[in-house]
C-alpha cells in the first residue's frame, strides 16, 4: 500500500514499518470437477526462513512439503519451499481462513465454488474474495478511468516491463499519473471514514453542524487543509489547529479526543499486516471467462495487494466448462431416432 499518502495517521511509526522477512509467493488454486481444490504454495526466500507468521496464506504441517534451493542466475541462493494439500470443499478451505495465523491473517478472506448444469455443459465458477477495509469510503473506479484502473490492478511484472519497453515514456507518464490519483483518492477515503467514525463518536453530543450530512459535504475542506500542512501534519494536528480549523474554535477544543479516537480507528483500519503475493486459478475443462491476467503458460493470476480491497471486495474469480457427453449422446441418439421416423415416413408415402 502507498503509506505515504496515508495523511491522517496517529502513529508515524506505522508507515514506515516495513516487512522485510516474507517470502516470494505464488498460490495455484486446482480446482475439480467435484468442488475440491488442490492448493499449491510456492514460496522463495533469500534465506531458509519460512516461519508462518510470515507465510502469506494459511498454512502448516498438514501439507506436503518439498525444499530445494536454486539460483538466481548469478551467485545468490534461493530457498525454495513447495507445499500441496487437497481441500474436500471450499468449505474445508474457507475454516483455514478462518484459523489462519500468518502474515495477512487481519484481512478477510473467503472461496466460493458454483456448479451449474446447462444441459450440453456443465459451468463451474470458482472466486477467491478478500473483504474491503473501509465502510465509508469510495470506489477506485470514481477517481480512475478504464485505462488507469487495468494498470492499477496489472501485476507488477507486467507494468515494469512496459515501463521498460518501446513505449516507456508513455507508461511511465501513466504510472506518474496513476500515483497522484491514488494518493488522492486513499486520503479522501480516509477523510470520508473519519468523519463518518467521528459522527459516531460524537452522537447525542454534537450540534446539527456536525452531523453525517453536513460533515460529508465539507470532505473537500478537510483535504485542503490537510494538503496545505506538508510535513507539519502531525504537529498541527496533534495541537488541534487543523481540527479547530475546521470545525471552529469551540467544537474543535469540545472534540479533539473523540476526534484523535475517530483517526486512530482509521489508521488501525488502513495500517495493517498484509504481505503481497500471487494467486493462480486452474479451473475444469475449458476456461469462458476470468477478470486476471494469463501468465506465459496460459494460467490466469491475479496479484494480491491490500490497495485493491480497501474500499470495495477484491473479487478474482474464473469460469469454465464442460461438456456433458452422455447428455451429448442421448441428444445425438434421439435426433437420429426423430430423423429416421420422418425418412421412414416419407419412403412410405
Amino acid at each position: 500500500m502507498k503509506k505515504k499518502s496515508l495523511k491522517l495517521a496517529v502513529s508515524f511509526i506505522l508507515v514506515i514499518i516495513v516487512s522485510c522477512d516474507e517470502p516470494e509467493t505464488v498460490v495455484t488454486d486446482i480446482v475439480h470437477p467435484d468442488g475440491s481444490v488442490t492448493r499449491k504454495i510456492e514460496m522463495k526466500n533469500i534465506q531458509n526462513k519460512f516461519e508462518i507468521s510470515q507465510i502469506q496464506v494459511p498454512f502448516d504441517s498438514t501439507w506436503t512439503v518439498r525444499d530445494s534451493i536454486e539460483t538466481n542466475g548469478g551467485e545468490d541462493t534461493i530457498w525454495v519451499k513447495r507445499a500441496e494439500k487437497l481441500f474436500r470443499n471450499v468449505e474445508e478451505l474457507n475454516l483455514t481462513y478462518l484459523a489462519d495465523s500468518g502474515s495477512n491473517r487481519e484481512a478477510t478472506r473467503r472461496v466460493e465454488f458454483k456448479r451449474t448444469f446447462k444441459w450440453f455443459n456443465t459451468v463451474y465458477r470458482f472466486a477467491e474474495i478478500v473483504d474491503r477495509r473501509l465502510e465509508n469510503g469510495y470506489p477506485a473506479s470514481d477517481f480512475l478511468n478504464e485505462e488507469e484502473l487495468k494498470w492499477f490492478f496489472s501485476p507488477d511484472y507486467l507494468t515494469e516491463e512496459k515501463k521498460n519497453g518501446p513505449d516507456s515514456l508513455t507508461y511511465r507518464a501513466l504510472d506518474d499519473t496513476l500515483s497522484k490519483k491514488t494518493d488522492y483518492w486513499i486520503l479522501k477515503c480516509m477523510v470520508s471514514e473519519w468523519s463518518a467514525e467521528f459522527v459516531k463518536l460524537t452522537e447525542g453530543k454534537a450540534g446539527r453542524d456536525l452531523s453525517k450530512e453536513s460533515l460529508k459535504a465539507r470532505e473537500n475542506e478537510l483535504i485542503k487543509l490537510i494538503g496545505a500542512t506538508g510535513d507539519d501534519f502531525d504537529s498541527l494536528w496533534n495541537n488541534g489547529i487543523i481540527l479547530r480549523d475546521f470545525l471552529g474554535e469551540e467544537n474543535g477544543e469540545k472534540f479533539q479526543t473523540e476526534a484523535d479516537s475517530a483517526a486512530t480507528v482509521i489508521t488501525e483500519k488502513l495500517f495493517f499486516s498484509f504481505d503481497d503475493y500471487s494467486l493462480r486459478i486452474i479451473m475444469p475443462g475449458e476456461l469462458i471467462g476470468a477478470n486476471g491476467f494469463a501468465d506465459s503458460a496460459g494460467v490466469m493470476q491475479w496479484p494480491v495487494k491490500s490497495d485493491y480491497f480497501i474500499t470495495e471486495p477484491y473479487v478474482m474469480w474464473a469460469e469454465s466448462k464442460t461438456p456433458n457427453k452422455l447428455v451429448w449422446i442421448v441428444t445425438g441418439v434421439f435426433l437420429l431416432f426423430v430423423l429416421g421416423g420422418i425418412i421412414f415416413r416419407a419412403i412410405r408415402k
